[in-house]
Order: structure tokens, then C-alpha cells, then sequence
């Protein structure tokens, strides 16, 4: 891997914590990712399953992870299987774990090859009552391939059909919602490198690049970092393309005149970063520009005060709806009149402003919780308001990723340009 070694201790403790949720007599077992095919002998980059990963910190294919509390031999609390490699595999595709090193990644003593998985459960399942099984239950997913997670699922329901089966997902959603501090200080050193590469990109950016020129520069500064590359698709919309949400094609020439939406963020060990900036082009924004940059600004400074302890997410989006209202009316895109009579289930903002103000953050860059639990110390939110306006062919969003603590909001990425001074400044340096 190309980020340096994360010490064994924190899977240690998040195994630690998912066994306490287990029913008495139970065994989990969780599988990596499958390598995905493209076309012909053609793969995709291998990226590991984010839980096998938060429990093991193995970042390899065909490996398998078995936690069994209350076996009868404590050598079998806790088994990892890695895949076996030899000269052809070496020869081939490169250099693959050794148990001794799974050993030391992991903190888990007991390892087998993968090859020998289905004997070791054998002899497990007779002492076992309820098996916990992983799936991907994430409320933005469409799922059209039949996973490894759904094929095993089938296997084992079929061979051992007598068993109680749990599911993993509820504990896994409750557990890495809260970070800790090793899980934040590799979000940071995430939003470290998303630093670097904007401050790259406000140097490089003029009238007449291309918007996969500036994709370019950011996987040149990702990778040269230890990052393996972006954390989701690169959104690089210059003008009219900012109104797009998903906008990825990144093929347009940035005009002079045009205000650039930039949505990107490194990944570093398997943790995501997420950035928004809108810059203007020819390093000066409009007056105009400037005039709904300030807006998005304001609200996204309100909203940030209240990701603290005990709020909501439907609390904080309704709170964050009202103070966008207030700037769009004094941007002169709503006015007070029709607000005051507008139906409450269908708000006027939602014009200009379509999404949520905030997401989770982790593993994912829409990582898992469960979005009707109070804020806790120790989550990591997105915070990410956005005025589109189409008839102006201007789009203009911010986001910086926000640690919630005890004592209020923590900016991950306060070191960030964010004020339109700062940005034209820096453009013009």
C-alpha cells in the first residue's frame, strides 16, 4: 500500500467493540470486495470492503475475516484468512501478504490461506448459533452485481440452513460513525493532501484550460502524496456545468468570465476527504459572483455551528433551509411575499438549493450512520451549501469536512482558502 502502516491497536479495538454487540454463541464473518472485471482479461483497481478493512486493516483481495467471541478454542476467537500466494501469482501480479505480516497489520494471531476457509468453518458452525452476515445497506446504493457478500450469503444459507442469521450492518453503522483518534488523524492527513492539491490548482487555473487539465493536476498531486487517488469522481464544472449535482465529464474549456465549481477530495488509507471550492476563472470574481459566493459563505458558516452534540440531521437541514431562504431573498431570487405563502412541504429555496446541507464522513465519502441518531463527539460531517442558479448559468458550493467534539465544531480543513479575498488573492500570487 502506499500509505505508511496504521498500528494494529486501532483494529484491535474496533473488534473489540463489534463483539460486544454480538448474541451470545455468535460467529461474523465478513469478506473483501471482489476484483471487478472491465473487458476481455481487463480488471478494475481492487478497493477493499470498507468492513473488513475497519476490523482487520487487510487491504487485500480474497480475504476473509471470522470473529467467533465464544469459541471453545481461543485460538478461534479471531481467524483471518489471507490468500496463499507461490512464484506464478509473485511472477504475475505481484507480491502478496505473508502470514506473518497479516499478523502484524491485523493484531489477529490466528491465520490460515483462504484456500482453507470452508474446513475451519466446518468445524466452527457446530458450536455456533446465530452466524452475523454483511451486506451493503447504505440508503444511496443501487447494487446491479451480485457481490461476494451476496454469493457467500447464498452459499451458507444453503449449507448450514439451521443457523439463526444476523445481520452485521446495524452494529457496523453504529460503530464507525463514531471516529477515533487514529480514524481522524487519517481523515486529516486526507484533507492535507486535498489542501496541497487546491493550492495547486489556484496557481494553474485560467481562461482557456480545460477542465480534464485540471483533473489532471489533482491526480498528479493525490499520487505523489501517497494518496491512491481521488476519494469519488472529480467534479470540475466550469459555468452553466456547475448547476449539474454529478457533473463529471470534466471536458469543457473554463471561459474567462466563468466561476469554476471544484468538488474533489484524496482518499488515504481507505479514508475520504471532501472538498468544494468555486473560484473564478480569470482570478477575480463579478460583482454579482462575489455578491452569491458571500451568500453560500454565510450559510455554510451558520451551518457549521450546528453540527454540535444532540442536534439532528432533519433539525440542522430544516435550520440551514431557513437561513438559505433568507439569503435568497436578499439576493433577490425569492422575495418575502411568496415565502410567506409557500407550501411548507415544497420550500422555495429548494430552487436554488436541491441537496442536503450534510453527510456523514469516514470510510466512505458518504459513509454509513443512521441519520435519526443525535450528532455525538467524534462524527465526522460534510458541510456543503450551494446556490444554482440556471438562468445565470452560475453554480457556487462550499464544503469542508467537520469534526463534531464536545466543545463544538472542529474545521478539518480550516487551513483551506475559503474567503473570496483569500482566493483571488492567492489566483493573482
Amino acid at each position: 500500500m502506499r500509505y505508511l502502516p496504521i498500528d494494529a491497536s486501532l483494529f484491535i479495538h474496533n473488534r473489540e467493540n463489534f463483539s460486544q454487540h454480538l448474541k451470545p454463541c455468535s460467529l461474523a464473518i465478513f469478506n473483501s470486495n471482489d476484483i471487478m472485471p472491465t473487458n476481455a482479461d481487463g480488471t478494475m483497481a481492487f478497493r477493499q470492503n470498507n468492513d473488513l478493512f475497519y476490523l482487520s486493516g487487510i487491504d487485500q483481495e480474497e480475504s476473509i475475516l471470522l470473529l467467533f467471541p465464544d469459541a471453545k478454542d481461543t485460538r478461534h476467537q479471531e481467524i483471518l484468512f489471507v490468500r496463499e500466494t507461490n512464484d506464478h501469482i509473485l511472477t504475475w501480479e505481484g507480491y502478496k501478504l505473508t502470514k506473518d505480516e497479516a499478523r502484524a497489520i491485523s493484531g489477529i494471531q490466528t491465520i490460515y490461506w483462504t484456500s482453507e476457509f470452508k474446513q475451519v468453518l466446518q468445524t466452527l458452525m457446530p458450536e455456533a448459533e446465530h452466524v452475523y452476515l454483511n451486506s451493503n445497506e447504505h440508503l444511496r446504493a443501487v447494487v446491479e452485481v451480485e457481490t461476494r457478500d451476496a454469493r457467500f450469503l447464498k452459499w451458507i444459507k444453503e449449507t448450514y440452513p439451521l443457523h439463526q442469521y444476523q445481520r452485521s450492518t446495524p452494529i457496523m453503522h453504529l460503530l464507525r460513525a463514531i471516529k477515533s483518534e487514529t480514524e481522524i488523524a487519517l481523515i486529516r492527513q486526507a484533507c492535507s493532501i486535498t489542501e496541497k492539491t487546491f493550492r495547486r490548482l489556484l496557481q494553474f487555473v485560467k481562461p482557456g484550460v480545460m477542465e480534464y487539465e485540471i483533473e489532471a493536476e489533482i491526480y498528479h498531486e493525490f499520487l505523489r502524496h501517497r494518496s491512491r487517488g481521488p476519494a469519488y469522481s472529480s467534479i470540475i464544472a466550469s459555468g452553466a456545468n456547475a448547476c449539474i449535482l454529478h457533473y463529471v465529464d470534466n471536458n469543457r474549456e473554463c471561459k474567462d468570465g466563468d466561476v469554476l465549481l471544484l468538488d474533489f477530495g484524496a482518499e488515504y488509507a481507505n479514508y475520504a476527504s471532501d472538498l468544494t471550492r468555486s473560484i473564478p476563472v480569470n482570478g477575480t470574481f463579478t460583482k454579482r459572483q462575489k455578491e452569491v459566493y458571500n451568500a453560500v459563505l454565510q450559510v455554510m458558516k451558520t451551518a457549521k455551528n450546528m453540527l454540535v452534540p444532540g442536534n439532528t440531521l432533519d433539525q440542522y437541514h430544516a435550520f440551514v433551509g431557513t437561513v438559505m431562504q433568507h439569503e435568497l431573498v436578499k439576493l433577490g431570487l425569492l422575495n418575502d411575499s411568496d415565502v410567506k405563502n409557500q407550501d411548507p412541504e415544497k420550500p422555495l429555496y429548494k430552487k436554488y438549493f436541491m441537496h442536503g446541507t450534510s453527510h456523514f464522513l469516514g470510510l466512505d465519502v458518504h459513509d454509513v450512520g443512521n441519520k435519526y441518531r443525535p450528532f455525538e463527539a467524534g462524527m465526522v460531517f460534510t458541510c456543503e451549501p450551494g446556490i444554482y442558479i440556471r438562468e445565470e448559468g452560475l453554480g457556487i458550493r462550499l464544503e469542508n469536512d467537520i469534526l463534531i467534539t464536545s466543545n463544538g465544531a472542529v474545521d478539518l480543513m480550516e487551513n483551506i482558502p475559503l474567503e473570496a479575498d483569500d482566493i483571488e488573492r492567492l489566483m493573482k500570487g
